[in-house]
């Protein structure tokens, strides 16, 4: 059981339900079966971007793109007694590494080495732009990772978090289908990771202008942090 599925768990048991099953069929739909006769599928809300081939989870390209700037920052983080943080910021789609690469490593090498060094953007290009600040105390190494902004990450309204919610449950809704006629009633719970935060205002946007996405009886959606924070469809 992954944390999605527990804070789930957690939320059935808060809304007074004893018999909760998990993978009472095995690894199949659905997740859970509460009273023998409500099916509940989990699966974790976050944004998505579609680069032509597909909705993706943001968090898909914003990972592994953290991994291999930081491994390129360690490779060329001698120190000569000063620190400079490393700030990156990109957007899709992501210029292909083996042609971004060798251009960061000049530009953090042409940095190290030159004799007059400021804080600034120091690599830029449509879709990716490098920056450095200055530690303020000297740290091991000359380079060290400072932080990042994923400009598709940003700007969410209601209508975004709608599209979002609407995608997740048709594609849960296909994963279901053969599985379908096991069970009276279908829930799907939806554990929020897009980093929206849900005020009263939003609340009660989404309840005005979210039907009910089509083929589930009930759509949760729950803060994966804490399961007594939760809204319903």
């Amino acid at each position: 059981m992954d944390r999605s599925e527990a804070v789930v768990k957690e939320l059935l048991a808060r809304m007074g339900f004893q018999n909760i099953s998990y993978e009472p069929d095995g690894n199949i739909p659905p997740d859970f079966v509460v009273d023998g006769e409500i099916a509940v599928e989990v699966r974790r809300l976050n944004q998505n971007f579609d680069d032509g081939s597909g909705p993706r989870g943001l968090e898909e390209v914003t990972v592994p793109l953290w991994q291999k700037v930081e491994r390129l920052v360690e490779s060329v983080a001698e120190t000569d007694g000063n620190s400079w943080f490393i700030f990156f910021s990109f957007s899709r789609p992501v210029p292909r590494w083996r042609d971004l690469e060798p251009e960061l490593r000049s530009a953090l090498t042409e940095f190290r080495t030159g004799e007059q060094r400021r804080a600034g953007i120091i690599y830029t290009s449509p879709d990716f732009q490098m920056r450095v600040g200055e530690a303020s105390n000297p740290l091991e190494t000359f380079f060290r990772m400072g932080g990042m902004s994923d400009r598709q990450s940003g700007g969410w309204v209601v209508a975004e978090l709608i599209a979002n919610i609407q995608h997740c449950a048709a594609e849960k809704l296909r994963k279901i289908e053969p599985h379908r006629s096991k069970y009276k009633t279908w829930w799907l719970a939806l554990t929020n990771h897009t980093g929206f935060g849900l005020g009263e205002h939003e609340r009660q946007q989404l309840r005005q202008h979210l039907p009910r996405p089509i083929g589930w009886d009930k759509v949760l959606l729950v803060n994966p942090s804490d399961s007594s924070a939760w809204i319903d469809f």
